[in-house]
């Protein structure tokens, strides 16, 4: 895999690990404006992990990295996104993906004692488009 630079997200912890990884699935945003979207297509997305935390594990591991690949690749791989339950009411769009990733990596970091949290997903959709997703941190109110 290309070596890549993420944009870097500030967080009071410790320890910050990030995974890298691929899933290949196709999908559709189903309105007329989407334009060419609006049509079934394919995209090999490339997923970055930012997981932080001050406690380790019993391994020394913040979390192991196979577990994290493993909840995202397994699920979606060479599947249509539009077909799953959690975009049923969401379009599949990239921000759509980045925000559902983070809530099933958040949920299973949940149930580990050292409570790692996911402070940021970066899904590239093409070459040239990217999005970034940060949770909002409670408290915070952008609008």
């Amino acid at each position: 895999m290309l070596q890549q630079i993420y944009p870097s997200v500030q967080h009071p912890y410790a320890f910050e690990l990030n995974k890298d990884f691929n899933f290949s699935s196709a999908h559709y945003i189903p309105y007329e404006e989407a334009g060419k979207c609006k049509n079934i297509h394919g995209h090999t997305y490339f997923i970055n992990l930012t997981i932080a935390g001050n406690e380790l594990d019993k391994m020394r591991f913040l979390v192991n990295f196979s577990e994290l690949k493993s909840l995202i690749h397994k699920r979606y791989d060479h599947k249509l996104l539009n077909d799953f339950d959690e975009f049923k009411d969401n379009s599949p769009s990239t921000e759509q993906v980045a925000q559902t990733i983070y809530n099933i990596v958040q949920e299973a970091l949940d149930r580990r004692a050292n409570k790692p949290k996911c402070v940021q997903v970066f899904v590239r959709e093409t070459p040239t488009s990217y999005v970034v997703y940060r949770p909002i941190k409670q408290g915070d109110n952008n609008a």
